[in-house]
């Protein structure tokens, strides 16, 4: 297991840069040695949906992918991140299929939520449903018919591949510890818990990040891995303050304001608004600009007036590239209304100069910069697999290959993306304090200082120009 570092992450599916594992591994070592520190593998085990987040059997890996020894074997040059979905598990997997089978005499009877057992009498009523925190517009469960003719209701949040578990019985906590225990000895640095905001349900309740209980959930997680020396990181898209109090407690969190914040200050050309976040956001937290979901909207309100956010989604679609409303519509199958479906580099205009100033932003933002592989190559919106899936999301998750990549990296912008994420692991700059500067409403300064070294970047939002200037002991390069 290599340890985190405070380098450039990449966020990639197992078979999106190169056809398999073994693929992925060769293009880390040959053209992103220096351009990453560690890489968060999207899941690789067998899954009945949703690009592997309905998984199967988490001890085993995707044959189409590969094996364990292939991602051993990345684990050994780069700090890792492995999914583990704590709130479902794949409707096809044995131990729901063993539950079909059985009903309550099946041994996985506690790992799902009848409807039958978990309301009582009278309910759910109209009211009860509409309190839930859902998404998809209807009650979160699936019709069930087991082997003996019975039928039950079983709650299911996301799709019908994807049945919630029950966290509040001991087999389900059992299997969790197990689970957590396999990942953290195949040599995982950080296990990233995947939807973990619907995990505990509860009655009269939104059934959304409940409190005190979802800390005891967390806890019980932290408890695990701290015996492996494996971070954990809650996934989790909501106001931000929830972030803010996760990382009160101690865990790392996600910034998932950041995206719509650098839109923001790109397309009015005020600095404002970003500059108060990078102020008071967590220090220990994975940054984001693009992910393999779309660009959240929730994430940051109250940082952006509803005003503010209209104007911004607005700008997104006026300016983007090849991006249009319906893509992240019931048309293209996106339930979350919350979401953009488009690459950031196409938000952007397919602009050069703005999206690299976004990721420059991004590296100067507390945090780690996670950079999703669409975002690596500076992708476009892939309008193809889009119409040939009718799935929203997939207007993002282009698939490159081998022959591809050598192409793609030649192209200045990516070029120019490599030498700033090269700059941004090796400054130990970023490891001191930062200090965040607005002289007027569209110039800001971003600088980052430890003993004698300084990071500094300066921005006029107005015009997209920027500046990176490095200084080490009192000597200064520029390196934009």
């Amino acid at each position: 297991m290599t340890s985190i570092k405070n380098e450039v992450m990449l966020i990639t599916y197992p078979d999106s840069l190169g056809s398999n594992l073994r693929d992925l591994n060769e293009v880390l070592n040959k053209h992103l040695k220096e351009v990453i520190g560690g890489v968060h593998i999207l899941p690789f085990y067998p899954s009945s949906g949703d690009r592997g987040f309905a998984p199967l059997d988490y001890t085993k890996v995707d044959e189409s992918f590969g094996t364990w020894d292939d991602l051993k074997q990345i684990s050994t040059s780069f700090y890792t991140m492995y999914e583990f979905m704590i709130n479902h598990i794949s409707r096809q997997s044995h131990y729901f299929q063993d539950f079909i089978e059985n009903n309550e005499k099946s041994m996985y009877a506690d790992f799902f939520i009848r409807y039958s057992e978990y309301w009582p009498e009278g309910k759910p009523t109209e009211e009860d449903i509409d309190l839930i925190y859902k998404r998809k517009p209807k009650a979160p469960f699936v019709n069930i018919e087991f082997k003996d003719g019975s039928t039950d209701q079983i709650w299911c949040t996301f799709s019908e591949e994807q049945i919630d578990l029950d966290v509040r019985k001991k087999a389900t906590l059992q299997f969790i510890k197990e689970m957590l225990s396999f990942l953290a000895e195949q040599g995982v640095s950080v296990v990233r818990l995947d939807a973990f905001a619907y995990a505990i349900k509860k009655l009269d309740t939104n059934c959304f990040f409940v409190e005190p209980d979802i800390w005891e959930l967390l806890d019980y997680c932290k408890d695990i891995l701290n015996q492996y020396d494996v971070k954990l990181l809650p996934e989790i898209h909501e106001h931000y303050s929830i972030q803010q109090k996760i990382a009160e407690k101690g865990y790392p969190v996600y910034d998932f304001a950041l995206p719509m914040l650098v839109l923001h200050a790109l397309f009015s050309g005020k600095a404002d608004r970003l500059a108060h976040w990078l102020r008071i956001c967590p220090r220990q937290q994975f940054t984001t600009l693009d992910t393999h979901d779309g660009i959240g909207v929730v994430d940051v309100k109250d940082l952006l007036t509803d005003e503010e956010i209209d104007f911004t989604v607005n700008s997104l679609y006026e300016k983007g590239a090849n991006i249009k409303r319906t893509y992240s519509s019931e048309a293209y199958n996106n339930l979350d209304i919350y979401q953009i479906n488009c690459t950031y580099y196409s938000a952007l205009g397919n602009d050069d100069q703005a999206y690299l100033l976004a990721r420059a932003i991004q590296c100067f933002a507390p945090g780690i910069p996670q950079v999703y592989y669409v975002g690596m190559l500076a992708g476009k919106n892939d309008i193809e697999l889009l119409e040939n899936t009718k799935e929203g999301r997939n207007i993002n998750r282009h698939y490159y290959s081998l022959e591809e990549i050598e192409e793609e990296i030649e192209r200045p912008i990516v070029k120019s993306l490599f030498k700033l994420f090269e700059f941004r692991n090796k400054s130990n700059a970023f490891d001191g304090e930062i200090d965040i500067r607005t002289s007027d409403s569209q110039y800001l300064e971003i600088e980052w200082s430890n003993k004698d070294e300084k990071a500094t970047l300066s921005i006029n939002l107005s015009s997209k120009e920027f500046h990176i200037v490095s200084e080490e002991k009192k000597q200064k390069t520029t390196i934009f």
